[in-house]
């Protein structure tokens, strides 16, 4: 049980970090940084399509990712 745990975190894990390195990045360059908004006006841009269902597929990992930690941690003790 506990190698099956540690092999899920693994991809888990891989799969999340996929998830948001695929994300477009909200604002780019030192613009970005300072608090510009570059071409996207400044204001809050919402995510469609692609954008969206990256966000959420991000988010499940993150989450699941947690929640096999907190129960890894329970199966080791």
């Amino acid at each position: 049980m506990k190698t099956a745990l540690a092999v899920a975190q693994v991809v888990i894990g891989i799969l999340a970090i996929l998830g948001i390195l695929l994300q477009t990045p909200k604002s780019t360059g030192l613009g970005g940084t300072i608090g510009g908004g570059g071409d996207s006006g400044g204001g809050y841009r919402r995510r469609r399509g692609l954008e969206a269902s990256l966000l959420r597929f991000s988010a499940a990992m993150i989450a699941l990712f947690v929640v096999v930690s907190i129960l890894a941690t329970y199966v080791t003790k």
